[in-house]
């Protein structure tokens, strides 16, 4: 055989796989995975427009259904907190909202809107079962509760406050029931908390006026207690006391980078353990920075050899849940930087994840299409 070797790259996978399941219904990425809050159940969405719910706990997966009607790629869901309705939404921004019926075996289609030309980001609120919010590439902001009453989905607020994408949200002020508090960030730099009964915003920090005239835009998002975790597309970090609307700390997490893209913030998670406090910074660069949440100090670092795409603390502990586009996801205790697990199986990126069983169970979702599921100890 005469080949050119030496024009050849040589594209290597590692076959390696320590997962103990896998999902392959989709025939493009997968791009968002999201859990039940009581059924061992997750939905994922894909480039191949549909979303489908399926078991984590059997072997092979439980095919439960399917989100039928999107036209193009699932990027955004999300479980209502009861469990009672699943939330999907594209890329050509149509949202619809299912029903489960027979104790989640059975979903239909309950109601769906249109309001902007591409849905960014879905978020449920916590604990009050009935609203959701979303945002838009156009900037602007939606808060919706889904009425069993009328049997329809009751718009409660629009804002327009922000001029570029919407990229992303997250409800506050949980323990109120009397509120409904969501802080919203922006591609032009702006960070707006809104009273959703309203739309009239509560604060609305600014590039120029509460950030020294630094124009960041603001990709990722994290609450803890009356804190706000921002990350920029520029590597900056902003923590703001959700309170008073002000700036309590600002730090450029990393400097000297060969390309700018790699400055990117894209996860943040809050450790919620009493005792050890700190909040997980993950980048394109592939740093897992760890601050200390008292002093605003950098505790440790650790090195992933490709983008970080999702942090998760487990819940009231010290162990963290990282994937990357490496293709592995991970588990380290961030009081050591001691790495506890590394999954493996995915021959992409893995573009998202959820946990199951306070983190002995992860389910991710891989860019090649192909859904994992790992149990460790």
């Amino acid at each position: 055989m005469d080949l050119d070797d030496a024009n050849t790259e040589t594209l290597e996978i590692d076959l390696s796989n320590n997962s103990w399941t896998y999902f392959d219904q989709h025939q493009d990425s997968v791009f968002t995975i999201f859990k039940h809050p009581t059924l061992p159940m997750v939905a994922t969405g894909g480039g191949d427009n549909t979303a489908y719910l399926w078991t984590t706990h059997t072997q092979p997966p439980r095919f439960v259904g399917e989100l039928q009607g999107h036209k193009e790629s699932v990027i955004a869901g999300a479980f209502t907190c009861d469990g009672k309705y699943v939330i999907s939404a594209d890329m050509n921004g149509f949202l619809q909202v299912h029903k489960a019926s027979k104790g989640g075996q059975k979903w239909t289609k309950f109601a769906d809107l249109e309001e902007v030309e591409e849905v960014l980001w879905i978020t449920v609120h916590p604990t009050q079962p009935s609203y959701f919010a979303f945002g838009g590439n156009d900037g602007s902001v939606w808060v919706y509760q889904i009425d069993e009453d009328s049997k329809s989905l009751v718009q409660i607020m629009s804002g327009f406050s922000h001029t570029l994408e919407c990229n992303s949200g997250v409800f506050t002020n949980l323990e109120d029931d009397q509120q409904l508090t969501l802080v919203t960030i922006s591609e032009d730099g702006t960070i707006v908390n809104w009273n959703a009964f309203t739309g009239a915003t509560n604060y609305k920090l600014q590039p120029h006026d509460d950030f020294k005239g630094i124009e960041s835009p603001w990709v990722s998002v994290k609450a803890h207690k009356n804190l706000i975790a921002v990350g920029a597309r520029d590597g900056q970090l902003a923590i703001i006391n959700n309170d008073s609307g002000r700036l309590v700390h600002m730090v450029k997490t990393i400097e000297n980078v060969e390309d700018i893209a790699d400055l990117s913030i894209e996860a943040l998670s809050w450790c919620t353990s009493p005792q050890i406090n700190l909040l997980a910074v993950g980048l394109v660069s592939g740093d897992l920075l760890l601050f200390d949440t008292l002093q605003w100090r950098l505790r440790k670092s650790i090195k992933v050899d490709d983008t970080i795409t999702k942090l998760e603390f487990i819940d009231q502990s010290p162990f963290l849940i990282g994937s990357s586009m490496n293709g592995r996801i991970y588990k380290w205790d961030t009081r050591t930087g001691e790495e506890l697990f590394a999954g493996h199986g995915h021959n992409m990126g893995v573009l998202d994840f959820t946990t199951f069983d306070n983190g002995k169970t992860l389910v991710t979702a891989g860019d090649e299409g192909v859904a994992l599921v790992f149990h460790h100890e």
